[in-house]
């Protein structure tokens, strides 16, 4: 990715990136339909907590940044994701 494409991404761009990444992860699919920026991922989502890792690998790969682990352990909505996210990336 680009440094005009970090520029440009937007909450919303990085918000339907971090559900793609999560899709394959989670295992209550209700809660993925109707997902917004204050659910859950491991209590609403279901996603398993040693997934995490995988996904944080994917964000990291997807987004081209890195999270320290001490960001991880912030993380606890999808909307902590993509504010992390957008931060780390501009």
């Amino acid at each position: 990715m680009s440094d005009e494409e970090k520029e440009q991404m937007t909450e919303a761009e990085a918000f339907e990136r971090v559900v793609k990444i999560l899709t394959p992860h989670v295992r209550n699919t209700d809660a993925l339909k109707s997902v917004k920026n204050e659910t859950n991922i491991l209590d609403d989502l279901k996603v398993n907590s040693a997934r995490l890792v995988d996904v944080v690998l994917a964000f990291e790969d997807d987004f081209d940044i890195e999270i320290p682990d001490e960001d991880v352990d912030s993380v606890n909505t999808v909307g902590d994701c993509v504010n992390l996210i957008v931060g780390k990336a501009s």
